[in-house]
């Protein structure tokens, strides 16, 4: 048995375009997802899990299951509808009683002004790319500071930057649905890393009490084999995926290595990346300023040598081994070792989020502390009678915390843990059959039901033991 401390953070994590649902209420603006899904057909973000109604059920669920922090992102769309201009007094309210039936059910809210959903006004007029729009941020950043300083102590800048550009610009599963432009892949992760900067600078010179830090997707890279040309691979699939973000944060600077990496890319895959001064400086600025790193962390990735051209097929069905990811000049995924994984092909292998939380530590050691901020399973829950028996979630969860524990153990300043998510939620290109919550939700009801996992997770807040799994086939209410 593992003890984690007795101040730590036991979380749910939610995402406003994932959550709240009532896209059309308030007079919110629209986001490019309401556009990209519209034409694709196939799913919609109304109702989600409707927690711009439903919030108080899953706030007082989340203290009556030791659920004591949650993340959530204020929608922008939601304060300013074009993303920039006059507050929308509809929207600057409704978080306003977000934040406090927070603190009145003792939940400590930890808020992300950007998870995914630049509103469309600036998304269309190119989003990061488009460096005015950096401003536009940093206004918004501003106000919200502002707005909500006597409700919110965490604030978090942007969620997963290397999910966002992905998925934009190289596998086009987000909107604008663009395949292997590397140059726009890696300008718009610089640019966001600069709006990051400039809104932490921004925040400290305020003087706002609180702490603001950032969350990055890091999914540590191994090579497939122990040949010199799968560790070559491996190296330049990390440095694109996870050491470009982590050099920006915490030095400030693009190492050497880093570039080498990057400019490889680039060339092979013709693209340009733009790095102007005023942004290394801002960027100096805040690498000493963050309070916290966020860690999202799902899965790991075996990487093989590749040098054929670009191919991606995204698994957004559950259709385990169909997944295909192969980056020209840089690597292939590969999913045939014996690892187990989730139905949609992603590798369950906690000692990746420990290895990647060691690293952080040794690389970065003006890291100051980490939370995990996801982490989680999908999986297709079987309801039977409000009953959720989701004993592999438990294990999962279970597996990944003691790699936490053991992190902590070994040095690293580890202070929460946010699984992901709260209830279930609309899983973007994934839609609705992709369950991650501890409480089901029936989206055609909003009913909530507590599985399980949720029992489980109680019982550990409360204990602060992670409990071998033998003890899970007991839990009651």
């Amino acid at each position: 048995m593992l003890n984690l401390p007795e101040d730590f953070i036991f979380g749910g994590a939610t995402a406003a375009y994932q959550a709240e649902g009532a896209t059309k209420e308030g007079n919110k603006g629209r986001v490019a997802w309401d556009t990209f899904l519209e034409k694709q057909g196939r799913f919609s973000a109304d109702p989600a899990s409707d927690f711009y109604h439903k919030y108080p059920v899953d706030l007082e669920l989340s203290e009556r299951f030791g659920v004591n922090g949650i993340r959530i992102s204020i929608a922008w769309s939601r304060i300013f509808p074009n993303g920039y201009g006059t507050p929308n007094p509809e929207g600057v309210e409704f978080y306003h009683k977000l934040f406090q039936e927070c603190r009145k059910r003792n939940v400590e809210p930890f808020v992300t002004l950007h998870h995914f959903d630049t509103p469309e006004v600036l998304h269309s007029d190119g989003d990061f790319l488009n460096k005015e729009n950096i401003q536009h941020f940093v206004d918004y950043a501003e106000f919200a500071f502002k707005e909500y300083q006597e409700e919110v102590e965490y604030w978090i800048t942007f969620n997963e930057i290397w999910p966002v550009s992905s998925g934009q610009y190289l596998t086009g599963t987000f909107p604008p649905g663009i395949r292997f432009d590397f140059g726009k892949l890696i300008q718009s992760m610089h640019n966001m890393m600069v709006a990051h900067a400039k809104a932490v600078v921004l925040f400290k010179k305020m003087n706002i009490s609180g702490e603001i830090g950032i969350v990055h997707s890091l999914e540590y890279r191994y090579p497939y084999t122990d040949n010199e040309e799968d560790k070559k691979a491996a190296h330049i699939d990390d440095v694109l995926a996870n050491q470009f973000l982590l050099d920006a944060t915490f030095k400030g600077s693009y190492s050497d290595d880093t570039m080498l990496a990057i400019n490889h890319i680039l060339d092979i895959n013709n693209g340009t990346l733009t790095v102007e001064d005023e942004d290394m400086h801002v960027l100096k600025q805040a690498s000493e300023l963050n309070d916290f790193l966020g860690i999202n962390s799902y899965q790991s990735s075996f990487i093989r040598a590749y040098d054929g051209e670009n191919e991606i097929f995204h698994n957004g069905t559950g259709d385990k081994g169909t997944s295909v990811f192969r980056l020209k000049g840089i690597g292939e995924k590969m999913f045939d070792m014996d690892i187990p994984r989730t139905d949609w092909d992603w590798l369950i292998y906690p000692k990746g989020l420990y290895d990647m939380m060691v690293r952080v530590k040794n690389d970065y050691p003006n890291y100051k502390k980490i939370y995990i901020t996801e982490n989680g399973m999908g999986y297709k829950d079987d309801f039977n009678n409000g009953v959720i028996e989701d004993e592999p979630r438990i294990e999962y969860i279970r597996e990944h915390l003691e790699a936490v524990a053991k992190a902590i153990s070994d040095g690293v300043n580890v202070k929460g843990y946010f699984l992901w998510s709260l209830m279930d939620v609309f899983s973007w290109s994934n839609g609705y059959n992709k369950r991650y919550g501890l409480f089901y939700v029936d989206f055609e009801t909003q009913e909530r039901y507590p599985k399980k996992s949720a029992y489980w997770f109680k019982e550990l807040s409360e204990t602060k033991i992670i409990q071998p799994a033998t003890s899970v086939s007991s839990l009651k209410e």
